[in-house]
């Protein structure tokens, strides 16, 4: 074989002659050596031949080539796809979570590969997300909590991922932001302090992160203010000085819309 050299044209090309499209299709140009066909090892030109000829990409779901059912999947009609839950390459079946009727969508729920589930949980119906919660990988309850219900969350409240809980406290009813109070993390109680009522904030007051008190400084009720003036850090102190320079005893911060 001759080395290739600098202008060379790399473009993969199969060798028409034992296709058994060639005398259907090349004539017509429905495939072109080199830019559309179904034989040449080249992912964009397997993808613009069954553009123009998806009535064949059910031919090729059985294919021996990964990359060749992958595409083909792609293009298939949706009632060809529940066939291939199990094939055995995840690219595959990442195409399935993405094209599957919602109905079929569960058998995919307990997928080998986390980015299957990643999508399945990102297009099951709300009320099917549940049966999700006790996935083994973080991003996948991410996507658990930015989608369920919000009266159904009380399941990711302890979750061992703090960014899983941080999504919790983002969305979780008013009235449970409590049961989120002792988090471990302090991003995780910030979250809490800048959605709670400010006059449930006392309990945040003495937290023991300064994030959290500033938080606390900038929505908690007059009567807080005072021990937050003498916070150990000099931001909280600010932002607790200036408020009480500027508000009537009795008075509250209002605080965000939920």
């Amino acid at each position: 074989m001759q080395p290739q050299l600098p202008g060379d044209d790399l473009t993969p090309r199969a060798d028409c002659s034992g296709c058994s499209h060639a005398a259907e299709l090349l004539d017509t140009g429905r495939c072109r050596p080199g830019e559309s066909c179904v034989v040449a090892m080249s992912g964009r030109q397997m993808d613009r031949f069954f553009r123009t000829n998806p009535q064949l990409a059910p031919d090729y779901l059985a294919d021996e080539f990964w990359e060749r059912r992958a595409i083909a999947a792609r293009h298939a009609p949706q009632e060809r796809l529940p066939a291939l839950v199990d094939d055995p390459d995840e690219v595959v079946r990442r195409v399935l979570a993405w094209r599957l009727p919602e109905e079929d969508l569960q058998r995919l729920m307990r997928d080998p590969d986390r980015d299957v589930r990643v999508i399945v949980a990102a297009r099951l119906a709300p009320d099917q997300l549940e049966a999700m919660a006790s996935d083994t990988d973080y991003q996948v309850r991410i996507f658990l909590a930015r989608r369920l219900p919000t009266g159904r969350l009380f399941r990711l409240i302890c979750d061992p991922d703090r960014e899983v809980r941080k999504t919790v406290a983002a969305r979780l009813p008013v009235e449970s932001l409590p049961l989120m109070c002792m988090d471990p993390e302090a991003e995780v109680r910030r979250r809490v302090a800048e959605r709670m009522p400010p006059e449930w904030l006392e309990g945040l007051a003495a937290d023991t992160d300064w994030r959290v008190r500033l938080t606390v400084a900038e929505r908690a009720p007059v009567r807080l203010l005072g021990s937050l003036a003498r916070d150990p850090d000099m931001d909280v102190r600010t932002v607790a000085k200036r408020r009480l320079a500027h508000q009537e005893p009795g008075t509250t911060a209002p605080g965000p819309a939920t």
